[in-house]
């Protein structure tokens, strides 16, 4: 099993790294490893906050992970209070049969991951469409 650690990302501008701190390390089955981004917001609910959880499917024939990533909308109110308002999110779940290679699974972990990373995906994410 992967050790828990920070994680670096780019920001937007592609060239500053902006990183997940680790807070909690899974348990086991159905408990979820969470990283926030401590260096974003002045409230703990206004960091962005990404969580994945992994578990058998019901046969125990594959893995199921489920990410969660939330960035919060953070606004000052009107007596000059840090209010949360919603954000943004994302989910995804993936499915990886014990059956299939190493080489499967890594050819799909890193296809799928670099497609999401993509100029193309990003840019209907940014925009809230797909592409046309």
């Amino acid at each position: 099993m992967p050790q828990m650690a920070n994680i670096t990302v780019k920001k937007f501008d592609n060239v500053t790294d902006i990183v997940f701190t680790q807070q909690q390390p899974s348990a086991g089955d159905n408990q979820p490893a969470v990283w926030k981004c401590e260096t974003v917001g002045t409230v703990l609910a206004g960091r962005p906050t990404l969580t994945l959880v992994a578990r058998n499917n019901g046969s125990a024939g594959a893995r199921r992970l489920t990410s969660s990533f939330l960035y919060p909308k953070v606004r000052t109110d009107v007596n000059n209070n840090t209010v949360v308002k919603g954000g943004a999110s994302g989910d995804a779940t993936f499915l990886i049969p014990q059956d299939m290679t190493m080489t499967e699974i890594q050819e799909f972990c890193h296809q799928y991951t670099n497609l999401l990373a993509s100029a193309l995906i990003k840019a209907c994410l940014v925009t809230g469409y797909s592409a046309t």
